[in-house]
């Protein structure tokens, strides 16, 4: 018999046309973030269990080309208000029908970050 095969996370690589702005946007964001130190413009960034990469792509057309992240917190009011002031689009926190309190971010390389945490009995 084999052995189950186990997926053991997912990581995200998302576009953006200028790495270090990227970069320091998401420090702004409460991430940590790093540049790969090899020949691609690549970086790094985590907050807690979350890791996302990025990559800078002279093509990246954020109205053709964007991408979309979705974020599980702990606490949406908390992280939108962190993050409100960020350059981008910030939508409003709102309770949804599946059971979740949600807000979106919209960078501006166009990436879609949906953040979301379980309604509060």
């Amino acid at each position: 018999m084999a052995e189950e095969i186990t997926f053991k996370r997912v990581v995200p690589i998302v576009p953006v046309k200028d790495l270090d702005a990227a970069l320091a946007r998401y420090r702004m964001l409460g991430f940590t973030a790093q540049a790969w130190e090899g020949p691609q413009r690549y970086g790094f960034v985590d907050r807690g269990d979350v890791s996302i990469h990025l990559t800078e792509w002279d093509e990246h057309d954020p109205a053709r080309t964007a991408s979309s992240v979705y974020l599980y917190v702990s606490d949406a009011d908390a992280v939108h208000a962190e993050w409100a002031g960020a350059e981008g689009r910030l939508s409003p926190p709102r309770d949804t029908p599946w059971g979740l309190r949600e807000f979106t971010y919209v960078d501006p390389d166009g990436t879609l970050h949906r953040v979301g945490s379980p309604l509060r009995s």
